[in-house]
């Protein structure tokens, strides 16, 4: 790991806002942020600590990072933009050819080479050539349902069934997650967005996808499912007013089989409600395991906190398209701030 790390803010929506400020504040000692970078025009030519509302940091948000490395050396991109390989590809090979090492929020980048094989073939042979790593993590895809089962499995001389719940109250996140979710939508609003293939939580199937490859499993067939989450009560969120009747949130599931059994099960449960979040671990396994979060991992936090931290250990690893599984241990770092 470098001793300090030149870094940039690629992405300045809530998580990457969040992001910055958490570095500028709690890893300064570590990470030295020297550039932010966005394309909204409201955002750009804003002196960043204005934005974040904190002190000013001496940092102007820009459109394009090229301006930024003008001035200063740059080691690494913290990127937050969107979900979807097809929609970052452009820009993640762009700041590879700038030679920068990424770590991303990109939920579909956390474990590509299944559902976007030919982009993530892309990206890790142009990471290879320009000698720079590519990471995608956060808190789920990147933690709760995919590294921390897999951690788990260590002390176990066999692995049958693994299973994975989550229950997450959104009514405690932010709105663009609320209105991914769907919440405050009809049924059948719900079901037009969901045959988009863009709607819902993103990533499960990559966190399934990571945990047969960990394990070591050759998934004969996956299986997903997206419900709606219904209320039968009028709901208030900070942002939203829900009907009666309307969605509340989402019910999604992915199942890996193996010779006509179950092996992997990841139940996700998001949704608006007065109900108390949660993660649990299910290991059928010798021993066996059973671990439950109470109260769960608050996933704006946890999303930042991994994506500071592998910011680190990325440079442990050789230059390509990286898993979690490529970083060594995971874990976070020391602070009095």
């Amino acid at each position: 790991m470098k001793k300090k790390i030149n870094a940039v803010q690629f992405g300045l929506g809530p998580i990457g806002q969040l992001c910055a400020k958490t570095i500028l504040q709690k890893h300064s000692e570590r990470i030295n942020l020297v550039g932010a970078v966005d394309i909204d025009p409201s955002k750009v030519g804003k002196e960043l600590g204005e934005l974040l509302g904190i002190d000013k940091t001496g940092i102007e948000v820009e459109s394009d990072i090229k301006n930024i490395l003008k001035k200063k050396k740059v080691d690494l991109v913290f990127h937050t933009t969107t979900s979807f390989m097809s929609d970052v590809r452009k820009q993640l090979i762009d700041l590879i050819k700038l030679k920068l090492n990424i770590v991303s929020s990109t939920e579909e980048l956390f474990f590509p080479r299944y559902r976007n094989r030919e982009i993530a073939e892309e990206i890790d042979n142009l990471a290879k050539k320009f000698k720079v790593r590519v990471l995608g993590t956060g808190v789920n895809p990147g933690f709760v349902m995919d590294v921390l089962p897999s951690v788990l499995t260590q002390v176990c001389t066999s692995v049958k069934r693994i299973r994975v719940e989550r229950v997450v109250n959104a009514s405690k996140r932010r709105l663009p997650l609320q209105l991914k979710i769907g919440a405050g939508l009809k049924v059948s609003e719900f079901k037009e967005k969901k045959a988009t293939g863009r709607f819902g939580h993103i990533g499960l199937v990559e966190s399934l996808q990571f945990l047969a490859y960990v394990l070591n499993i050759q998934l004969d067939e996956i299986k997903e499912e997206l419900d709606p989450i219904v209320t039968y009560k009028n709901l208030r969120t900070d942002y939203l007013t829900i009907q009666k009747g309307r969605v509340a949130g989402i019910h999604h599931r992915a199942i890996g089989f193996k010779d006509g059994n179950e092996v992997i099960e990841l139940d996700l449960k998001m949704f608006i409600g007065d109900h108390r979040d949660y993660d649990a671990v299910y290991i059928d396994g010798e021993p066996p395991i059973k671990m439950k979060i109470l109260n769960g991992v608050f996933g704006d936090t946890a999303t930042v906190g991994s994506l500071i931290n592998c910011g680190y250990l990325i440079f442990n690893a050789k230059p390509g398209l990286l898993t979690m599984a490529d970083i060594g241990l995971p874990h976070g770092f020391f602070s009095q701030k």
